[in-house]
């Protein structure tokens, strides 16, 4: 007949229950973010694999879903594998975010290291995607929100906007918005409670000095206005950095806490 003996050791509850009650969180979250992304899609009428391929620039919702399937697919194995004290899932994990936490730790160091490399690519990365402003409305959306916020128009200033099929100086170019930029790049005007769109029309066909002394639009790239903003909110960049890393590390240390319990009370026990 099968005996067995209890030696003593036991899962540590507080630790289990804080991991599962962090995972469900996140676990929600991640659902929450995979239901947006395919209602973005499905209300831009590219539901399908075909059409989500052939969307030209850089598609936002993209960044929605990886972040949500990540989001998912963690809070899913840290809140089963606490729940279920199941070690296979804690140390997928904790391994998991070890790597996510290593990339990105190496990603910073990379990016201090190389800056000239960096401000390259994300000018050349910009400039892309000025070119498809109009050709997808969430992309379109993006680049307004980050004009508007960080005051600047273009990568490297409004000629930027010369690359797009709209807005270009070219003689071929029959549309309205010819030789301008779009209505994020102009500056508020307290007077007005509706936004004018049209605020940008023809302003690059002026002089380049009456431009650059224009109190109409942001003469400034979002590249170099990127520069000049991290400076000034370095304490919260960097404190939200520490607050995520912290969050990480936490993460890590309560599966890895679990797993030496689990392995602990496997141990404990004679047949």
């Amino acid at each position: 007949m099968l005996s067995y003996k209890y030696q003593g050791a036991q899962v540590n509850c507080l630790f289990k229950y804080i991991l599962f009650t962090l995972n469900i969180i996140f676990w929600v979250a991640g659902a929450g973010l995979l239901a947006i992304t395919f209602w973005a899609w499905n209300e831009k009428g590219v539901l399908k694999i075909q059409s989500i391929t052939e969307l030209k620039g850089f598609d936002p919702v993209w960044v929605v879903l990886v972040v949500g399937s990540v989001t998912f697919i963690l809070g899913f194995a840290g809140c089963i594998g606490a729940l279920r004290e199941n070690i296979c899932l804690l140390k997928f994990f904790s391994i998991t975010i070890g790597t996510i936490f290593t990339v990105e730790l190496v990603a910073g160091i990379l990016a201090f290291v190389f800056q000239d490399t960096v401000k390259e690519h994300v000018q050349k990365f910009i400039r892309d995607n000025i070119k498809v402003y109009r050709d997808d409305i969430d992309l379109q959306n993006l680049i307004d929100a980050v004009q508007k916020y960080m005051q600047c128009c273009g990568a490297a200033g409004p000629d930027d906007w010369d690359s797009n099929l709209y807005f270009n100086c070219s003689k071929e170019n029959t549309s309205r918005e010819r030789c301008g930029v779009p209505f994020s790049c102009c500056l508020p005007d307290p007077a007005q409670n509706v936004v004018n769109t049209q605020c940008g029309y023809d302003i690059r066909s002026q002089n380049k000095n009456a431009i650059k002394d224009s109190l109409i639009i942001y003469t400034k790239g979002c590249v170099q206005a990127f520069e000049d903003w991290l400076p000034k909110n370095i304490y919260f960049v960097a404190g939200a950095f520490l607050v995520i890393a912290l969050l990480q590390m936490f993460s890590i240390y309560l599966a890895r806490s679990l797993i030496s319990d689990i392995e602990a009370l496997k141990a404990g026990w004679r047949y």
